[in-house]
Order: C-alpha cells, then structure tokens, then sequence
C-alpha cells in the first residue's frame, strides 16, 4: 500500500473508454496503466492527473521532433489526428491513469482520424515507454501551476468557439482543479471530464 503498481501490455482487450465506449489495442503501441495511491484526494483534484499527463506524453513525443497537441479531454493530436489517448478512474484512495499511444499501428475509426509514431520518427519501444514512464513522474509531481501553463500551449481551440451540449462557447482554458473553463457569453461554465467539439 502506498506505492504505485504500473502495468504495460502489448495489446488489450474489453477496454473501456470515455462514455463506457469500449475498444480494443492490437499490437504496434504502448499501453500503460498506473495506479497511484493517495490519501484525501477530493474526486474534482483527479483531473489535475489527467491534465499532467496529457502534458507529459506531449512532452515525450516532443523529445523526438514531433508536435503533437491537446484535445480536451483526453486525446493527443498530431496533424489532426488522433496518435494517443488518455483515460483516467477514480476509486476512493487510487487513481488509474491509463495511456495509450500509436507506435507501429493506429486503428480505423470512423469518427475521427488517426495516425502513428512510425509515420514521424521510428523509436524504439522500450526507449519510448521508459521516457513516457519519465515524463509521467515529472508532471504528476510538478506544480499545477506549471502544468496548467503548458497545457494551455498545447491546447486546441484555446480563445476559440467549441461545441459543447449542443451549444457554441468559447473555451478559456483549464482551472487551479484542472476543470475545463468556457464562457457562454457572460456565464462561465467549468466541465469536468464532458466532451466537446469544434
């Protein structure tokens, strides 16, 4: 109890992911799952995780020349394609924070596009999960402050109209919890984990 359990796999199956979706990982990625305990963590602070490691898988693939950028809530972008994504659970005293990145292979979706790694830079796996494991501790353990500053470089659409429960608003940027901020004309509305559009 206390310390964080990791878990890497070459492949999944009966994955869940945002809004109960599930999904399937076939080999040619990196799948990492972390459990980290916590004492007291209030639910809304999990997002603060989430955003962190948003960050710091930007941050590896960065490290080998490629641009990617932030789709709230949990996507990584690269040309406007999906090349990673994010998922996080909440149990009382845990968080599982699982990440999922396209190496060798992407899948076909049909709701949005994806790319891989491979069509960028060639990196070996191992190189890439230790540095992902890297970037992971750096951000978890930095200032919010700090990780909230390079979340909104990286974010798409930041200043800019998106989608949200059908309406348009403009997205601002992300609060001291790591809720998503949007002002609907003089309202502002936090959201937490919800979707959007552009």
């Amino acid at each position: 109890e206390g310390a964080d359990l990791v878990v890497t796999a070459d492949r999944q199956t009966g994955g869940k992911g945002t809004k109960g979706r599930s999904f399937s990982s076939s080999k040619g990625g990196v799948y990492l799952s972390k459990l980290t305990f916590y004492k007291d963590l209030p639910a809304k602070n999990a997002f603060q995780i989430m955003i962190s490691a948003a960050v710091a898988v930007c941050e590896t693939l960065h490290a080998y020349g490629i641009k990617p950028l932030i789709k709230w809530p949990n996507d990584i972008l690269v040309d406007n394609k999906k090349i990673a994504g994010i998922l996080i659970e909440y149990a009382g005293r845990f968080v599982i924070v699982g990440i999922g990145i396209n190496v060798n292979s992407n899948p076909t979706v049909d709701r949005y596009k994806t790319t891989k790694l491979d069509n960028f830079s060639e990196i070996p796996m191992n190189e890439l999960l230790n540095r992902l494991m890297r970037n992971v501790d750096k951000w978890r353990n930095a200032d919010f402050r700090a990780v909230r500053n390079r979340w909104t470089e990286l974010a798409i659409c930041l200043n800019k109209p998106v989608k949200y429960q059908g309406e348009i608003a403009e997205l601002i940027g992300i609060n001291e919890n790591g809720a998503l901020v949007l002002r609907r004309g003089t309202r502002y509305l936090l959201v937490y984990g919800d979707e959007i559009s552009t």
